[in-house]
């Protein structure tokens, strides 16, 4: 609707405006309460139709410090999961909520949840992109590195997915140079990777995507991977393993970065296959902040939309 501002995809925030999010993050990090507005307190609902443990602790907890009521609701035991229209449980939740959170399937469920909706609407994740996520990764970058744009950040593994797709549009939004290696049955969207290469173009940014895992990697300041088989795949988790095998964020690969470089997995991560154990668990390693980065970002972008809306 119209004055409402929604969060669906990296690319919903201007670049300033991302920035503006990421210095409200690193104020809230510092003093948590230091913004409450949702005091009275008012709810905000948070449904579920996939399995969650950083994206519902993150997000019950951060509406809980900015003094409102975390609403959690199992969306697959709502009528929303017996047919109830997503305009008609949306037309409910509004008038009650002061924000809806949903993490769903198909992208063009949250739009259309978006597009009827009288309050800001977050995705929490779909297939197609997890937005809240790179906020987390984007503030832990500035945190170690000290800045955003010029940087090159480098994933490795299944291009296809909504974290490839997220890393392209919120780094070309942050001016960084994005390179997504993976195999060739699993390169990202190309609509995805166009609509990145026209943000980059306006940032200073800049998209590569290759086949090649060592050239990706090659002088990177962020090395970044994910699970090879996502909700929803486990049926192909066999079939998955092999063509993924030379993208594995293992040691070699961190030679080939940086000497500098940061390690960044959004979890959960399984050790010896896209990710090594020295690796995650090494010095070079920033998971952890990273994933406690996603309560202090969520916090400011709620606060942010609730503001601008």
């Amino acid at each position: 609707m119209s004055g409402i501002r929604s969060f669906l995809r990296k690319d919903d925030l201007s670049p300033a405006e991302l920035v503006d999010v990421l210095d409200l993050a690193e104020t809230l990090k510092k003093d948590r309460f230091a913004r409450r507005p949702l005091e009275g307190p008012q709810a905000v609902a948070l449904l579920f139709d996939k399995p969650s443990t950083r994206t519902r602790v993150s997000f019950s907890i951060g509406v809980a410090e900015l003094g409102g009521s975390p609403l959690v609701i199992d969306a697959l035991a709502s009528q929303l999961g017996r047919g109830e229209t997503i305009e008609d449980t949306t037309r409910v939740l509004d008038r009650q909520c002061a924000a809806i959170v949903w993490r769903t399937a198909g992208q063009e469920r949250i739009e259309a949840m978006a597009a009827s909706s009288s309050v800001p609407v977050v995705n929490a994740l779909t297939d197609s992109f997890h937005p809240c996520q790179l906020l987390a990764d984007l503030q832990t970058v500035r945190e170690r590195h000290g800045r955003l744009a010029g940087l090159t950040l480098a994933y490795l593994g299944d291009g296809s997915n909504n974290m490839a797709h997220s890393y392209l549009l919120a780094g070309a939004n942050a001016g960084l140079h994005v390179r997504i290696g993976a195999p060739a049955p699993y390169l990202p969207a190309p609509a995805v990777v166009g609509d990145a290469e026209r943000l980059a173009a306006t940032t200073g940014g800049s998209v590569t995507v290759t086949t090649d895992a060592a050239a990706a990697a090659e002088g990177a300041d962020v090395l970044a991977t994910d699970t090879w088989v996502s909700m929803g795949q486990e049926g192909e988790a066999q079939d998955r393993g092999h063509p993924f095998e030379p993208y594995a964020l293992d040691e070699a690969a961190l030679e080939r970065a940086a000497p500098d470089a940061i390690v960044l997995h959004c979890l959960p991560a399984y050790r010896g296959k896209e990710i090594s154990p020295a690796v995650i668990d090494g010095p070079r390693s920033a998971v952890w902040d990273e994933a406690e980065n996603r309560l202090h970002a969520q916090k400011a972008l709620l606060a942010r939309l609730l503001e601008w809306s």
